[in-house]
């Protein structure tokens, strides 16, 4: 698009740049409260068309969506790498395959999780009971802004096979690539004869965000900060609309004195560095015990200075780490850095913005953090590797869990067995062992948080059936008809009933014996 374009007020367009040159892109239309309203009940219309399809259909579906991301995925990078500041590397690997995962595990698993499931009728044996998993009906998604394609394709995949529609509000930070990722959906749908209103996408700020919470959505799923999200619930609790919040983590990667520490080492870089941080699953702090402390920082130093950030153009495999998104994410890496050396702190490799254009932090490792800084406490979502001591695994346990969250958790140790124990004391949602963050690509996992990282869970059965309603049911497994008479009650019916109770629940064979010779007695009474 022209960079000499004319740039309207933020309320009625949103300009659109380039985080790793600062170029002008163009801009986008926000879409006006009243019709992100409107949108909601298209959605609504269109669903009931959706919630007559088979899981066959539903399959299908979502099968071309897949064909369509690899048959396009160096475009979809190029387009990521534009409107993100990705490298091509961390959009093929952090966009294409998180969602070609999700749709290859939907496809297999998504009918077996969302079918009628048979459960005990318990003591009602002529009765047989059905959990059973309804559409909710349109699902509201708000997006972030660190992974454009797979914010809005992820939470897409498994609404549409549990039967809803879904309208999404893609973040103000990556509208310009939202069009491309929205004719991949209208293709899929287009192919099988179904409404476009299915799943649709608005635009804008703070107001858009808001007026699709209180729109009439049955779900909202909102990723995104702390703050944002109190926001979000206080915004649902006006119609009760029940949410899912995913709000990003501060994740602890604990390093134990019996780790391999080239294993750790690479995977603190991955943690640190990959998406420049951007990541709510970046391993944010990375605690190492006094034993091999010296030797992890040396060595993670090491590989961080050879590290090449550039603008992410030209030929894959030129850069290592891309640009900040937007520039008020630089401006917040940088204080929480300069407030961390002030504080004694020190940046072995890095510390400092660049003079150039775009959105810029150096790939930076800190060392001496302490639980006390900012840095310690705030997320951070830049290219920062901050490294504390800890003495032992009481006392990484005590930093691990100094924060408000509980995302993930990472520990490296060649005795498997200490390492569960470390990682079942830290308060987190997921917990990795010897790797880094696989957890949220082993689809069959739930993914979520505990504490200020939110609740619900997204991914696996827990996050398919978020997108249902479940429903009990009891039904006749024998034709009895015989009238459960409790009217009018009789001067027995309480002694009666006690010695049922009784025989059904003592705690043990005398109780249950005199709960029987009540019963008897009672009866015979009668």
């Amino acid at each position: 698009m022209s960079t000499t374009t004319l740039r309207a007020e933020p309320t009625t367009r949103i300009p659109c740049h380039e985080p790793a040159t600062g170029r002008y892109l163009g801009e986008v239309a926000v879409t006006p409260p009243d019709e992100v309203r409107r949108l909601v009940a298209e959605a609504r219309d269109a669903q009931q068309a959706l919630a007559k399809t088979s899981f066959a259909e539903r399959r299908s579906v979502l099968r071309h969506i897949l064909r369509h991301v690899l048959a396009h995925a160096d475009e979809l990078v190029e387009l990521v790498v534009r409107d993100a500041g990705k490298t091509h590397e961390n959009a093929m690997m952090g966009e294409i395959w998180p969602v070609a995962e999700k749709l290859r595990w939907t496809i297999r698993h998504g009918e077996k999780h969302l079918r009628p499931e048979r459960v005990s009728s318990g003591l009602f044996v002529h009765k047989k009971a059905t959990i059973e998993f309804h559409p909710r009906g349109v699902v509201g998604v708000i997006c972030p802004w660190n992974y454009p394609l797979q914010n809005i394709l992820g939470p897409v995949i498994p609404a549409l096979m549990a039967g809803n529609a879904c309208v999404v509000k893609v973040s103000e930070h990556v509208a310009w690539s939202a069009a491309r990722i929205g004719r991949i959906l209208d293709e899929a749908l287009d192919a099988h004869g179904l409404p476009r209103a299915l799943v649709q996408l608005v635009h804008g700020y703070g107001d858009t965000g808001a007026a699709l919470v209180s729109s009439g959505v049955d779900l909202v799923v909102f990723t995104g900060s702390m703050g944002n999200g109190r926001k979000v619930v206080a915004e649902s609790a006006k119609t009760l609309v029940p949410v899912i919040l995913e709000l990003g983590g501060k994740d602890p990667l604990v390093v134990c004195d019996d780790a391999s520490l080239e294993q750790a080492a690479h995977a603190a870089l991955n943690g640190a560095f990959i998406a420049a941080g951007q990541n709510c699953l970046a391993a944010e702090r990375v605690l190492v015990m006094d034993g091999v402390y010296d030797r992890f920082v040396a060595r993670v130093a090491e590989l961080a200075r050879g590290l090449r950030q550039d603008v992410p153009t030209g030929r894959p495999g030129a850069v290592d780490v891309g640009a900040l998104v937007t520039p008020a994410q630089a401006e917040i890496v940088d204080h929480l850095v300069q407030d961390a050396v002030a504080k004694g702190a020190r940046a072995l490799v890095g510390g400092k913005r660049p003079a150039r254009a775009g959105n810029w932090f150096e790939p930076t490792v800190l060392v001496d953090v302490r639980p006390d800084m900012l840095i310690a406490q705030e997320e951070v979502f830049g290219p920062i590797l901050s490294i504390f001591r800890v003495k032992d695994d009481d006392d990484a346990v005590r930093v691990a869990n100094s924060t408000a969250y509980g995302l993930g958790c990472t520990v490296f140790s060649k005795d498997a067995a200490r390492a569960k124990r470390l990682a079942d004391r830290i308060e987190s949602g997921s917990a990795s062992i010897n790797d880094f963050g696989f957890t949220y690509m082993a689809q069959d996992l739930p993914f979520g948080g505990v504490g200020g990282s939110g609740y619900g869970r997204l991914n696996g059965r827990e996050g398919l059936r978020a997108c249902t309603n479940v429903k009990a049911v009891l039904e006749d497994r024998l034709p009895l008809h015989a009238p459960a008479k409790v009217y009018p009650v009789g001067p027995l019916d309480a002694a009666l009933f006690r010695g049922v109770l009784r025989t059904l629940y003592g705690p043990g064979l005398r109780d249950r014996v005199r709960g029987v010779r009540d019963l008897l007695s009672t009866a015979m009474r009668r």
